[in-house]
């Protein structure tokens, strides 16, 4: 399985996608384009990751060169290149999503993500963009705005052509199960943190029995949060004598396997990588199939570590509680 079919739409995609967390800015352009060049067709990135027109410069020198056209890419985008939180009253959801596509370049995303399921005080993107957490004080000013109003802007966002598909980003099962209840437009897909030690079984289950495709984040666990200082002190699952044991016996790397881990359940993933080498490694993690008892030993690392969680920002923002 290359690609996953969404239900809605019948699009198809791709398992296997390049994501654009912490791709370092100036060379994002050519990142990009090398991305698709080696053969990625899905790209992960979002308004607060801040290099969204270098991206976007990438995808059109590819296009214009001939690697692929716009039909063959599936760009996913979460407020704030999928829908950030400062963004979601009614009025706010389209003219952000607006803004993302001509920082893009696009007149679509095919994938549209409410990134948190927050929603903080309107910052004005003249103001500064991307906005973050926090206010200019420095402090977290919460938003009085429902998930139904929210989302009842991401289905106009559908309606208009601005998005063939919208989802939902960093929720847990009963967020879903509530946007069920009032949604016209079912959520296409779900994304969250995966990774061995933060295996999710119970909301993989629950997206399963609702026919929901799942893309996990931080598959590699605590490797992009070192540099931030938001690796609560995990060990390094790219460093696991259990990983690169099992890497070794099917000659590929700790990546690989960490990738066919998710990849082997039907889940997406969304790597990033400023080196082009490990980019191309990322992308051939389906040729190869860990066994059952592979796969059992690896998600025994489970330790339901949540390495991206708002209420480490503050408590009021516990999502996850």
């Amino acid at each position: 399985m290359e690609s996953i079919v969404l239900k809605r739409t019948g699009q198809k995609m791709p398992l296997v996608g390049f994501g654009l967390w912490k791709v370092t800015k100036s060379s994002c352009a050519d990142t990009v384009y090398n991305a698709i060049k080696a053969g990625y067709r899905l790209l992960d990135g979002a308004g607060d990751y801040g290099n969204e027109k270098e991206a976007g410069e990438g995808v059109k020198r590819a296009i214009k060169d001939g690697l692929v056209k716009r039909e063959d890419l599936f760009i996913t985008s979460k407020a704030n290149n999928d829908l950030w939180n400062t963004f979601h009253a009614h009025d706010h959801v389209k003219a952000l999503a607006k803004k993302q596509l001509n920082d893009w370049g696009l007149d679509h995303f095919d994938l549209y993500l409410i990134h948190f399921p927050i929603a903080l005080q309107y910052v004005d993107p003249n103001h500064r963009y991307p906005p973050e957490w926090w206010g200019d004080d420095g402090k977290v000013h919460l938003q009085n705005t429902p998930m139904q109003e929210t989302w009842r802007a991401m289905e106009e966002l559908v309606d208009e052509g601005l998005a063939k598909n919208i989802g939902l980003s960093n929720c847990a099962g009963s967020l879903l199960l509530d946007v069920l209840n009032y949604a016209r437009i079912r959520p296409q897909v779900l994304q969250v943190e995966i990774h061995p030690y933060l295996t999710q079984e119970p909301f993989i289950e629950l997206a399963r029995i609702l026919e929901i495709p799942v893309t996990g984040y931080s598959s590699f666990g605590p490797q992009s949060y070192v540099e931030l200082g938001a690796s609560k002190d995990a060990g390094s699952l790219l460093q696991s004598g259990l990983i690169g044991g099992i890497g070794a016996k099917h000659g590929r790397s700790p990546a690989q396997v960490l990738l066919r881990w998710a990849t082997q359940r039907g889940i997406a993933v969304v790597p990033k990588s400023n080196s082009h080498d490990r980019l191309v490694q990322n992308l051939k993690c389906t040729d190869f199939d860990l066994t059952q008892q592979e796969m059992d030993q690896i998600s025994s690392l489970n330790q339901n570590l949540r390495l991206n969680n708002p209420a480490d920002i503050d408590p009021r923002l516990g999502i996850f509680a």
